[in-house]
């Protein structure tokens, strides 16, 4: 793993000595290292869960059930920078964000585990009514793609998969929220289909700064590389120029994520 210079990995502090034995004798988190032909994958960060604006998490979550608070805020700076780096060297940048019927039909399993869902989620006030859309500080550009999902993974029921195919990437670069959740997912999906995956710790955040720390840790342990913007940014300014034939640019494909001023 990366870390931050001088800094133990964050989940150093939830682990017993025993499970630092473990790790240290069985042989897990070596370093799988970056592809050749990356994309940059950013997952759901739109306004349910980081919220309208940085504010605390307790407060964030009245009105957004999902949100991580001020820490999602933190990852949208690492990826609004990794953004600028992507773009410069023209490799693919892929967004997901979540996607459904206006009645709700096609919820599935997500109302079984939160007691919020049918109130809060679907629709029911302004608010969640834009739940979906990604936070315009790291609005998609017309040539970016973007993929709605109704499930944690982003492969899941999804033409993703079909995209890297189609662009020959060799490995994904992983952001967004929640580190736990569709992050894991997703990143569980990319290392099943082969891929080289890279998390990047910085620009991920999640409800549970313990189930936040301890993902990474499983990650980086069996499914992936985790770790920070910087050297992420480093590495794809060592790409050569003119690797990938991206979309020429649809400046209507974001419109259904975009920002809805009249909601305001």
């Amino acid at each position: 793993m990366s870390e931050k210079p001088d800094v133990p990995p964050i989940w150093d502090a939830f682990l017993t000595p025993r499970d630092k034995q473990v790790f240290a004798a069985s042989g897990y988190g070596a370093r799988g290292g970056f592809g050749k032909r990356p994309a940059l994958l950013i997952i759901d960060v739109n306004y349910g869960f980081v919220g309208d604006k940085p504010e605390p998490i307790l407060e964030s979550v009245k009105r957004w059930m999902n949100s991580c608070g001020e820490d999602g805020w933190e990852a949208v700076a690492a990826i609004k920078k990794l953004l600028v780096a992507a773009r410069a060297k023209a490799i693919p940048v892929i967004y997901t964000s979540g996607l459904r019927r206006g009645d709700a039909w096609d919820q599935g399993a997500w109302a079984y585990k939160n007691s919020r869902v049918n109130k809060d989620y679907l629709g029911k006030s302004p608010a969640t009514l834009r739940s979906n859309i990604i936070v315009p500080d790291i609005a998609p550009e017309p040539q970016d793609l973007i993929i709605g999902k109704q499930k944690p993974s982003a492969f899941h029921g999804t033409p993703l998969l079909d995209y890297l195919v189609h662009l020959g990437c060799d490995s994904v670069l992983v952001t967004g929220t929640t580190t736990s959740g569709c992050v894991r997912a997703t990143a569980v999906d990319a290392f099943s289909y082969n891929y080289r995956v890279s998390v990047i710790a910085d620009g991920c955040a999640d409800r549970s700064q313990a189930s936040h720390a301890i993902n990474l840790c499983d990650m980086n342990a069996k499914y992936a590389d985790v770790v920070y913007s910087p050297e992420v940014i480093d590495y794809i300014a060592t790409l050569p120029d003119g690797l990938f034939n991206l979309p020429q640019g649809d400046p209507n494909a974001a419109r259904i994520f975009a920002r809805d001023k009249a909601a305001e």
